[in-house]
């Protein structure tokens, strides 16, 4: 299978690397971003680019790219939690007149949508405790990322009738935020007799939720992917310069092992998430197949991620925990995908779950 990406993805690629590196030219100005609210900078220019608009017009392979290339400058813009989960939504689920008022809007850079669906408590479960009933929500939400700033809030809440569904919330309600590890924003939202409107046509929408978050478990891989393309180069950039005894790091074996058990972390991860994407691009994958490849992705995040990140640190010493060097921010961000998206053993027991859907084998017979 050739897995080498054609010229206009060449050019994808190339494209988003330099606007992407011109805004966070270093990570002190990332961290200067970070520390004033909405705690990104390169929404509006993303949307000139039409890279908000890639999961509306062009398959899961350009979005992994354009997750990629921010990911190695751990870009704070929400590409992954606005465009492709709730933007994702909005266009799986919603009506021709809900699609025709947001997702040009969305692509556009006008609307930030945000998908509210975890809860204080639970762990990575489409299950809702917050309520809909007589076209009002009413409970609890808890992370939300970028809550405050977000123009338009997509609820999962539970339905009167059983199942859950997906409610469009416009305009203000009450967020109690906070600023998170990797220098983001995530907030607590109450909802109270909150009016909303049913995102589709109404239904149990449980399975398009579940797709949607497999969906955006893939591009948040390829965003830690990327980051963990940098955390390893700038380790090996440090080994190679840093002197210590007289002679530079990489002279030591035991500093040279550790560097090439991280490399092998990261192509394993390389090969499993490329190879979740191919599913996820595949127009006759099933949800379940769907389902499995996120899975297996988001898992490689858990260990790699770990991996890379905190040995990165180490790695370098002293100087690595220091919130003025780089290469702890990218630990950050890589252990905050892991608890969006669902850590290691969330996913281990999900895909234990499916190996009573496979045949035996018996060897006797």
């Amino acid at each position: 299978m050739d897995f080498t990406i054609d010229s206009e993805q060449k050019a994808l690629v190339k494209a988003v690397r330099g606007l992407i590196t011109n805004v966070y030219e270093s990570s002190e100005a990332r961290r200067e971003v970070t520390k004033t609210d909405p705690g990104f900078a390169a929404w509006e220019k993303l949307a000139e680019m039409g890279v908000l608009s890639l999961p509306f017009e062009a398959s899961p392979v350009e979005v992994s790219l354009a997750a990629e290339e921010l990911g190695k400058v751990i870009a704070p813009d929400p590409f992954v939690e606005a465009i492709v989960l709730a933007g994702g939504l909005i266009d799986a689920l919603g009506t021709d007149e809900q699609k025709k008022q947001y997702v040009d809007a969305v692509a556009g850079g006008e609307v930030l949508p945000i998908l509210a669906w975890m809860e204080p408590g639970q762990r990575w479960s489409t299950e809702a405790s917050v309520t809909f009933a007589d076209g009002k929500l009413n409970g609890v939400k808890g992370p939300v990322v970028q809550a405050e700033r977000a123009d338009l809030l997509l609820v999962t809440a539970a339905l009167p009738e059983g199942g859950t569904g997906v409610f469009l919330v416009e305009g203000a309600t009450a967020v109690e935020t906070a600023i998170t590890n990797d220098g983001g924003r995530a907030a607590t939202v109450t909802f109270g007799d909150t009016p909303a409107v049913q995102l589709g046509e109404g239904g149990d929408q449980t399975a398009a939720i579940e797709a949607a978050l497999d969906r955006a478990r893939i591009a948040y891989a390829h965003e830690a992917l990327g980051a963990m393309e940098t955390a390893l180069n700038i380790t090996v950039g440090y080994l190679k310069t840093r002197k210590q005894f007289g002679v530079t790091l990489n002279t030591f074996q035991a500093l040279n092992h550790r560097a090439a058990d991280m490399y092998v972390a990261l192509e394993l991860a390389r090969s499993t998430i490329t190879w979740a994407t191919i599913v996820a691009a595949d127009e006759s994958t099933t949800p379940e197949q769907l389902a499995t490849a996120a899975s297996h992705s988001a898992l490689q995040v858990s260990v790699a991620g770990r991996h890379i990140g905190l040995d990165a640190i180490q790695l370098h010493g002293g100087i690595g925990m220091t919130a003025e060097y780089s290469v702890g921010h990218y630990a950050s961000r890589l252990i905050a995908i892991e608890h969006l998206i669902g850590d290691g053993e969330f996913h281990r027991a999900r895909l234990a779950a499916q190996v009573g859907d496979h045949a035996v084998f018996d060897p006797i017979g």
